[in-house]
């Protein structure tokens, strides 16, 4: 398999501050992990800047000026959790233009998917708002330059924290299925599983809100889901929020995945999608040894080689809510 490898130093020179958790190391822990298949054929590209007026499709452009100009004046705190510093403006501006570079790339053959070693992270970003270490909404970008033209786009969302940003920007485009895994009640405390899409696109918006202590049994019985409506909703191309942070050694989380469990997540998903239509954008994962490890099985997966270890259990309440999202899509889909 051919996997285009999209990353830049530019990522490296982005900072929140001392001792944060998305943190300038995260990127050689991912690095490795992609590059650690002698199988797999990695093509590598440097990630570009992206065309503002591109930028604009998702995000104002008040809030696009408004981050130009804390990093021209050094950097400084967005929220709590989010700051930065003078680099991080094209930073952000290549780590958004990472999968507009990458279809154009898979557009032209060069390789079977795509997995983007980018930051800062996008999925929590609204329109005016940055949250949760997250600037520009780089999935959200690529998501809405493909529907643009004319294509349809679903998004696999995997990250521990519920992509409220994205969730938001394609609530109700009927074009646009936005699936999410995410520990629930957790940050950003968003993606309940009533939270279905409006008016035409209902349907099109599925929570997996899943508690604290849930293992990979429930995520990989959640396939027997997944993959019926990716099927039925005939995308043209698949994007994914890769976080790590569902690890059972991250720091930052309750959920209890294996790198077993990224595997079996990856085959499912890359089996659906259509050939050369797969992006992978990095997101979360705060546990170096975990990250590497679990990039390397969603590699591994990607190339229909899955991992097969024995995924931890879960507790009756997370089948419980499986059963719940199951009843509630239902009506909408047929399993």
């Amino acid at each position: 398999m051919k996997l285009l490898h999209s990353t830049h130093p530019q990522f490296a020179l982005h900072s929140n501050g001392p001792n944060h958790p998305e943190r300038p190391s995260r990127l050689d822990a991912v690095m490795a992990g992609v590059r650690s298949d002698p199988a797999v054929e990695v093509i590598e590209v440097e990630a570009p800047q992206i065309d503002r007026k591109i930028l604009e499709n998702v995000h104002s452009r008040g809030y696009i000026k408004a981050i130009e100009d804390l990093c021209a004046a050094g950097g400084g705190h967005l929220d709590p959790d989010t700051s930065a510093v003078r680099e991080s403006w094209e930073a952000a501006l290549r780590a958004a233009g990472a999968g507009i570079d990458a279809i154009a790339r898979l557009r032209a053959n060069e390789a079977a998917a795509a997995f983007l070693s980018i930051r800062p992270p996008g999925h929590h970003a609204l329109s005016s708002r940055a949250m949760g270490f997250c600037l520009f909404n780089n999935v959200a970008v690529s998501a809405a330059s493909l529907l643009a033209n004319g294509e349809r786009v679903a998004i696999v969302d995997w990250d521990v924290h519920h992509g409220n940003g994205t969730q938001a920007m394609f609530y109700d485009a009927a074009d646009l299925l936005y699936m999410s895994f995410h520990q629930f009640p957790a940050y950003p405390g968003t993606g309940w599983l009533d939270e279905l899409g409006e008016g035409p696109s209902r349907g099109t918006n599925v929570n997996f809100p899943f508690p604290p202590g849930t293992g990979g049994d429930v995520y990989r019985e959640t396939l027997n889901l997944v993959v019926p409506m990716l099927t039925q909703f005939h995308p043209d191309w698949i994007l994914v929020s890769a976080g790590y942070d569902a690890h059972t050694a991250d720091p930052l989380a309750d959920i209890h995945l294996r790198e077993s469990d990224y595997s079996q997540l990856a085959a499912a998903v890359s089996a659906t999608a259509p050939a050369g239509r797969l992006i992978y954008f990095l997101e979360g994962g705060y546990d170096l040894a975990a990250l590497e490890s679990s990039v390397a099985a969603t590699i591994i997966g990607t190339a229909g080689r899955p991992l097969t270890g024995e995924p931890l259990s879960s507790p009756d309440v997370a089948w419980h809510v499986f059963e719940q999202v199951a009843l509630s899509l239902a009506s909408e889909f047929d399993f």
